[in-house]
C-alpha cells in the first residue's frame, strides 16, 4: 500500500508538473455588454453638447503633409515618435540584451494597428493622420531628468492635443490626451507593442489586462475568433512576453475593454470618452520591484501561478539572498536548504516509518496470500501489523504533498523572473534563466526527445535523484520497484529544456535529501543493533 501510494503520488506530481509546464489558462469569459439599439447610434441632431471648459479649443491649421520622426533618448531606452497618428514607431531597452548581444526591441515596425493608436471608433482612424508639432529630438541625462512632445490635430469640430512626458530614470512615460468633438475615445497598445520573443512558449505572450484589482486575464490568439469586451474598475492593459511588457494605466475612469484580432495580429485596447484622459504607459522589463513602486498594480503582470502567496515571499528572500552574496545561483542553493529545513523533522519520521515498512513486507506478503478471498479479513489483519509495529502506511505521502505547493512556488520563480535572464552561476553555467547546453543539443531527428539542451546539470541531477531512489526503502513487488526507479529518467528528460537555475533547485534538493536518508539509516542502524 505504501509504495502503491508513492507510486500515485510520484505520478500525480510529474503530471501536475508537465501541466504547468505546458500550462494555458482557460479562456476568460467576457462580460455580456449589450450593443446600442440601431437609433442611438445615429447622430442626435440636436445642439451640439457643450463641452467642458477644460477641453482644449484648437484651432483647425494645415495638416501636414508628411511624417516626421522625433528621437527620444533616456539612459534606460531609445524610441521613436511619428506625428503619424501621434504614436510611437520604435522603441528599444538600453539595459537589457538579446541572445545576439544587441539591445533588446519591445517595438521593431509599426505593425498592423501602431503603439498607442488612437480614434473615435475602434479602427483608431486617427493613426493615419499626420499630426502637427514643432517637438525636436529629445535627450535626457542626470542635468535634463525630463522633458515633454507635444502633437496637435484639428479639423473642423474635432481637435486633438496629446502630450508625451518623458522621465531619465524611469520606463514611464506621462500621456495626456485632450480631445474635443468625438463623443467616444479608444486608444490601444498596439498590435506589436511591448513583446520582444514570441519563440518562448513556457509563459503567456500577448495581450492581458488586469480588473478589479487581482483579477488578471490574459488572451491568446486562438482564442479570439469572437471579440471580447470587459467592464469593471480597469487596471491596466498590456501586451507582454515572458521577461518584458507594454503597457497602458488609465489615470481616469475607462468605459470598458476589448480585445479582438485584427488579421493575424490580438488588439487589446480601452474605450472612454472625450475629453482630458491621462495615462501612464510603461515599456520596460517586469522588474518587481520597480512595478511594485510604481503603485498601479503593475506588479501583477508578473504571474506566479496558483501559489503565489509562497511564490512572492519566497521571491523575496532569493533577492535578499542575493544582495549578501551577489550570485542568483548560490542564492538558490541557499533558499533551497531554507525552504527544506523546516520539512526536516516530518521527512526524518517519513524515512524512518517507510524503513519500518519495507521491515514488515514479508509478514504483509503472508497476510495476502493467507488471506486473499477474505479481503476484509485481510485489511484487518494489515492494520493490526501496522499498530503493532507503530507505522503509518500514507506516512511517506505526507512530505510530499506538503513540499509540491512549495515545488511550484518556487518553479515559477526562477521560470520567470527577469532577474535571473543572464545570471551566471559558476563554471559553464553562463544564464540560470536558459536550459544548460554544455554538451550540445540532441539529433533533430531523434523522436520525442530531438532538439533537447544537453547538459551536465540535468544529468547530474537525475543522477542524485537514482542515488536517492536506491537509497529509499522498497517494496516487495518487483514491477513497482522497477517502475521507481524508471522515474529519474523521465524527470532527467523533462529537465533537459528547463532553466539551469530550476535544475540546480532540484539538484540541491535531491543532494540534501541523500544525505537526510544517510543519517536516517545509520540512526535505525544504531537502534537496531542496541
Amino acid at each position: 500500500m505504501e509504495k502503491r501510494a508513492l507510486i500515485a503520488v510520484a505520478l500525480s506530481f510529474l503530471i501536475l508538473f508537465a501541466y504547468q509546464y505546458f500550462f494555458v489558462k482557460p479562456e476568460p469569459q467576457p462580460q455580456q455588454v449589450q450593443k446600442p439599439s440601431t437609433s442611438e447610434q445615429k447622430p442626435v441632431e440636436s445642439t451640439p453638447e457643450v463641452q467642458p471648459k477644460t477641453l482644449l479649443e484648437i484651432q483647425p491649421k494645415n495638416i501636414p503633409s508628411e511624417e516626421k520622426e522625433i528621437k527620444v533618448e533616456t539612459d534606460l531606452y531609445s524610441a521613436v515618435f511619428s506625428n503619424k497618428g501621434a504614436t510611437i514607431k520604435h522603441f528599444e531597452l538600453k539595459k537589457y540584451k538579446d541572445n545576439k548581444g544587441n539591445n533588446v526591441v519591445l517595438l521593431k515596425s509599426t505593425g498592423e494597428i501602431p503603439a498607442l493608436g488612437i480614434g473615435s471608433k475602434e479602427e483608431f482612424e486617427l493613426s493615419n493622420i499626420f499630426f502637427s508639432s514643432t517637438g525636436k529630438n529629445i535627450k535626457l541625462d542626470n542635468n535634463k531628468k525630463s522633458d515633454s512632445l507635444t502633437f496637435e490635430y484639428a479639423s473642423s469640430g474635432f481637435s486633438v492635443r496629446r502630450t508625451f512626458t518623458f522621465y531619465n530614470d524611469s520606463y514611464k512615460i506621462d500621456v495626456k490626451d485632450d480631445l474635443s468633438g468625438p463623443s467616444e475615445y479608444w486608444i490601444t497598445v498596439g498590435t506589436d507593442f511591448g513583446i520582444h520573443d514570441k519563440t518562448d512558449a513556457s509563459t503567456h505572450f500577448g495581450p492581458v489586462l488586469l480588473k478589479d484589482d487581482t483579477d488578471r486575464l490574459e488572451f491568446s490568439l486562438k482564442n479570439l475568433n469572437e471579440p471580447k469586451t470587459f467592464k469593471g474598475q480597469i487596471k491596466w492593459i498590456a501586451q507582454e512576453d515572458k521577461y518584458f511588457f507594454a503597457s497602458i494605466v488609465p489615470l481616469n475612469p475607462m468605459d470598458e475593454v476589448k480585445v479582438w484580432k485584427a488579421k493575424d495580429s490580438p488588439v487589446i485596447a480601452l474605450k472612454g470618452k472625450a475629453g482630458t484622459n491621462n495615462f501612464m504607459l510603461y515599456a520596460g522589463p517586469k522588474e518587481y520591484d520597480t512595478l511594485k513602486a510604481l503603485n498601479r498594480g503593475l506588479e501583477h503582470i508578473i504571474d506566479f501561478g496558483f501559489f503565489s502567496i509562497l511564490a512572492v515571499p519566497l521571491f523575496w528572500v532569493l533577492k535578499m539572498l542575493y544582495k549578501i552574496g551577489g550570485n542568483y545561483g548560490w542564492a538558490i542553493v541557499l533558499l533551497t536548504i531554507i525552504v527544506r529545513i523546516p520539512f526536516i523533522p516530518l521527512i526524518n519520521k517519513s524515512q524512518k516509518s517507510m524503513k519500518k515498512l519495507q521491515e514488515i513486507q514479508p509478514r504483509m506478503a503472508e497476510i495476502r496470500e493467507k488471506y486473499k478471498k477474505d479481503p476484509q479479513r485481510m485489511q484487518r489483519e494489515m492494520m493490526e501489523i501496522y499498530k503493532t509495529h507503530k507505522v503509518n502506511p500514507l506516512g511517506g505521502c505526507l512530505p510530499i504533498l506538503l513540499q509540491i505547493p512549495v515545488f511550484f512556488a518556487l518553479y515559477k520563480i526562477l521560470l520567470i523572473s527577469i532577474e535571473l535572464r543572464g545570471a551566471p552561476f559558476i563554471f559553464w553555467i553562463k544564464d540560470l534563466s536558459a536550459p544548460d547546453t554544455l554538451f550540445g543539443h540532441l539529433p533533430a531527428w531523434l523522436p520525442l526527445i530531438g532538439g533537447f539542451a544537453v547538459g551536465p546539470l540535468p544529468i547530474l541531477m537525475g543522477a542524485t535523484m537514482l542515488i536517492q531512489q536506491k537509497m529509499t526503502p522498497t517494496s516487495m513487488d518487483p514491477m513497482q520497484n522497477r517502475l521507481m526507479l524508471f522515474m529519474p529518467v523521465i524527470f532527467t528528460f523533462l529537465f533537459l529544456n528547463f532553466a539551469s537555475g530550476l535544475v540546480l533547485y532540484w539538484l540541491v534538493n535531491n543532494i540534501f535529501g541523500i544525505a537526510q536518508q544517510v543519517y536516517v539509516n545509520q540512526k535505525m542502524a544504531k537502534e537496531s543493533s542496541s
